[in-house]
């Protein structure tokens, strides 16, 4: 079980139903894994709205208009003036056509209530999933913030949550790509990035960091991200970076293999 997840045995477990061995291991497994920590947490939160959600019995505002309705077809029914056999016959058969009626409305009745019902889960569920969706986000941007690095890139590597991400995530990343000290956040900062190089932001962050940039592997990562896009804005950085002295000799090679593609 040190090797394996134990995603599977966790309902079992928060139901109280596994073998006492079982569930020691189960425990003892989830003191060093933090992915089955988080799926444990996920799933609290899932089974808390089970366990909030009502019963689905029809409601009694739906029971009184089927006895209403039941009223009404008895007040109906006994009003029955006797002329002749085949009059009765008539008005029995068209009492059975009022009682199948109100039968069927019955049932409708139960169907668009079940209908509402399901609809009503689906926004339960939809609801927890935004819930564990702000969760996941507040726990990405707070360590992203941390002051340990390796708590950092854990921060930045959250961003496999969000197939998505809003422009507050988006932010984050590029404060930690722009200003973070260490180059191993600051390169899986671009890695995150580099999956959204459609947004105007993340293409700013690049340019911005192609400048800033000391790191010869992130700043070569750059260049064939801003070149594979083609990003005409990144020309002129490019260009200043040719022209400085400091600037390592097969960076230099990049841009000028690079600068083609894009003009």
């Amino acid at each position: 079980m040190k090797k394996e997840h134990v995603i599977d045995l966790l309902p079992e477990y928060l139901d109280n139903i596994l073998p006492e061995t079982k569930s020691a291991a189960v425990e003892k497994h989830l003191s060093a894994c933090t992915q089955c920590q988080k799926e444990l947490e996920e799933l609290k939160i899932l089974f808390k709205a089970i366990a909030d959600e009502p019963n689905a019995v029809p409601s009694d505002r739906l029971r009184n208009r089927f006895e209403k309705a039941l009223e009404l077809e008895k007040a109906t029914t006994t009003k029955v003036v006797s002329i002749s056999e085949g009059y009765k016959k008539s008005s029995w058969a068209s009492n059975m056509l009022k009682v199948a009626a109100s039968i069927a409305l019955l049932v409708a009745s139960f169907q668009m209530g079940s209908v509402f019902q399901q609809k009503k889960s689906n926004d339960d569920l939809a609801f927890v999933q935004n819930e564990s969706l702000q969760l996941k986000q507040t726990a990405m941007l707070s360590l992203m913030e941390n002051q340990s690095a390796s708590k950092r890139i854990q921060g930045v590597n959250y961003i496999e949550e969000f197939p998505n991400p809003d422009e507050a995530i988006v932010k984050a990343l590029t404060n930690r790509l722009r200003y973070d000290e260490n180059d191993n956040v600051r390169l899986n900062a671009f890695e995150a990035l580099s999956k959204f190089t459609s947004s105007e932001t993340v293409k700013t962050a690049f340019i911005e960091a192609l400048g800033t940039e000391k790191n010869p592997s992130i700043q070569i990562a750059i260049i064939q991200a801003l070149v594979q896009i083609q990003e005409k804005k990144a020309i002129g950085p490019m260009q200043k970076l040719l022209e400085r002295e400091d600037t390592q000799p097969f960076i230099k090679n990049e841009i000028k293999l690079g600068l083609p593609k894009i003009i």
